[in-house]
């Protein structure tokens, strides 16, 4: 059975962990733009010396780069039955252009998941990694505008999808495997 899946939720709400979980369950590749860039930037490639330009001037690789990034990746065998994609689209635009990857492989994405979590619960989450990791720039401040930006951002993402029927909104909080088998109910 193929699944082409795009995981989406807020900062700390379980993104990666659930990512390797349902890739694992579904015999899909997890696929995060940050892989990505990493797997670019150290393999030296066109692309990845590019990326890491932007990168290390602090800045956000421009979707053009993403874009083509994401788009290589999707062409790569193991995504031929499927993929989930963990980080991207995160604009518009790059729904847009997800779209044309995908129409171009004529296939379609089949699942739009949203974790979601009470807001006071994740920045609690994501202040105890912070400490855990000695992130000291992550304080609760930082943490509140960065899921801000990202409610701001994704709400026209979720409509997106929403209005094509393919969003399916999942309580993120709770026992891991609890949630791993949520998301496997909306999605079978």
């Amino acid at each position: 059975m193929s699944s082409r899946i795009i995981l989406i939720g807020p900062p700390g709400a379980g993104k990666g962990t659930q990512a390797a979980r349902l890739a694992e369950a579904l015999s899909i590749p997890a696929i995060s733009t940050g892989d990505i860039f990493r797997a670019n930037v150290k393999g030296e490639t066109e692309l990845g010396q590019l990326a890491k330009r932007y990168m290390d001037a602090g800045e956000y690789v421009p979707d053009e780069v993403t874009n083509k990034m994401v788009a290589d990746r999707l062409a790569q065998d193991d995504a031929a039955d499927g993929f989930l994609l963990d980080g991207y689209p995160r604009t518009t635009a790059q729904v847009t252009e997800l779209d044309r990857i995908l129409a171009e492989q004529g296939v379609e994405i089949e699942h739009v998941v949203e974790l979601t979590a009470d807001t006071d619960e994740v920045v609690a989450r994501l202040l105890a990694r912070a400490q855990k990791e000695g992130r000291s720039d992550d304080n609760e401040d930082v943490i509140r505008h960065r899921l801000d930006v990202y409610a701001e951002q994704t709400q026209p993402l979720t409509a997106v999808y929403r209005e094509r029927g393919l969003l399916r909104q999942v309580d993120g909080l709770g026992e891991v495997s609890a949630i791993t088998d949520r998301i496997l109910d909306v999605i079978r």
